[in-house]
């Protein structure tokens, strides 16, 4: 009987201590945000990881050499046991991938890599069934990279300027004469999407691959939409960012609709159309090739220049996923070109009330405001613009 309880009193003096260290770090790790997993794919022209916690994360990045390695911090964060802590990648981009808990609050993500600093970027993606995701993209991003130190080739893009169909508009309530200004050129819609080039690896692991995107320009053709300080139209700002949209979106695996691709009207009948009928072809496109979601971009005016920030708008009486679409894309844009948020509204906008899939209009900024006029008007504007709407889809699907 005496061994039996000093057994038990063995048992238990091994047993709390243990019990202590987990009660201990449960408590440290309860507020902090856990790395689960580490995913990558290799495209033609880019390599993407991915770095998935359960909870919103921040991040610090840093590049050391010999050897070149980019080094990733996220802060008050921990790794899951299940989180695989180094990954080769079979890339000319990347060579390998490791995760490290750096000190007792930080995760440290480090990339062997020799690409340039302009070849590589980081950002953070928010919500969905992965609340907090760090991603890295290496290789061309873009055609104005430079310093690169590995021999990155040619890779040939898509034609941007191909027609795809038809576009989609908001009434104006306000009509400015329009200003002189170049224009894009003119192009006719039609009913085929332009797939453009597909990083294959990179679309199964960000969940675009097989979604059916539709883009709207805001305006187009006669309509100028809002005029801004110094003439620059909202109809050729909303053209420029879907554009760049498109591609993003193609290159990671969606099949991407364009309600308009030139400076054009959408409706069969142009500029005779009524603002209705104009209205409604946008909506057609949507409808008729039963897209997952509907985008429409537009810039925001007031009477004061000072009013700014960005909005993201669903259809009152609209689903729940159309008011995440909007609140997710709305976001996105404003992580990437660090504009204040107007928030997530309901709205009976003509084109978000008569699409029949999860909607939203996004007011990316305000025209009228010197500063964000500006932005926008620029190619880095256009293309962060563009990454953020990108983003924020993403982060929809999940």
């Amino acid at each position: 009987m005496k061994r039996v309880v000093f057994l038990c009193l063995a048992i238990l003096v091994l047993c709390v201590p243990m019990m202590a260290q987990a009660a201990e770090f449960g408590d440290r790790t309860k507020d902090m945000a856990e790395v689960t997993g580490v995913r990558s794919g290799d495209g033609a022209d880019k390599t993407r990881i991915v770095v998935d916690a359960d909870k919103k994360v921040a991040f610090k990045q840093m590049v050391l050499s010999n050897p070149d390695r980019v080094v990733v911090d996220i802060p008050n964060a921990w790794i899951s046991p299940k989180a695989k802590l180094t990954k080769s990648v079979d890339s000319r981009f990347v060579g390998a991938v490791r995760v490290a808990q750096f000190d007792p609050t930080t995760v440290r993500i480090v990339v062997e890599t020799k690409v340039g600093k302009n070849n590589y970027k980081v950002f953070k993606l928010d919500g969905g069934e992965k609340p907090g995701r760090v991603v890295l993209d290496f290789g061309n991003l873009g055609p104005d990279t430079t310093g690169t130190n590995i021999a990155l080739p040619d890779v040939k893009k898509p034609d941007t300027a191909k027609p795809a169909t038809k576009p989609t508009t908001k009434p104006v309530e306000q009509k400015t004469p329009p200003v002189e200004e170049k224009q894009e050129p003119a192009a006719t819609p039609k009913d085929e999407e332009d797939k453009g080039d597909e990083d294959p690896d990179i679309a199964s692991i960000t969940g675009m691959k097989g979604k059916v995107i539709t883009i709207d320009p805001g305006h187009g053709g006669n309509d100028s939409g809002a005029i801004g300080p110094t003439g620059i139209m909202e109809k050729s700002v909303t053209l420029r960012i879907a554009k760049e949209l498109a591609v993003l979106l193609r290159a990671e695996g969606a099949t991407v609709y364009m309600t308009r691709t030139g400076d054009t009207e959408v409706a069969a009948n142009g500029a005779n159309a009524t603002d209705i009928e104009e209205l409604q072809a946008r909506c057609d496109v949507a409808n008729s090739h039963n897209s997952d979601i509907f985008v429409s971009i537009h810039m925001d005016s007031f009477s004061s220049g000072e009013v700014h920030g960005t909005t993201g708008y669903y259809y009152t009486k609209g689903s729940k996923n159309s008011e995440r679409l909007a609140d997710k894309i709305r976001q996105g844009v404003i992580d990437q070109i660090g504009t204040s948020s107007r928030g997530t509204q309901g709205a009976n906008f003509y084109v978000i009330k008569h699409t029949d899939m999860p909607a939203t209009l996004v007011e990316v900024a305000f025209i009228s405001n010197p500063r964000e006029e500006k932005l926008l008007d620029s190619e880095d504007g256009v293309k962060k613009a563009a990454q953020g709407i990108a983003d924020g889809i993403a982060d929809y699907f999940g």
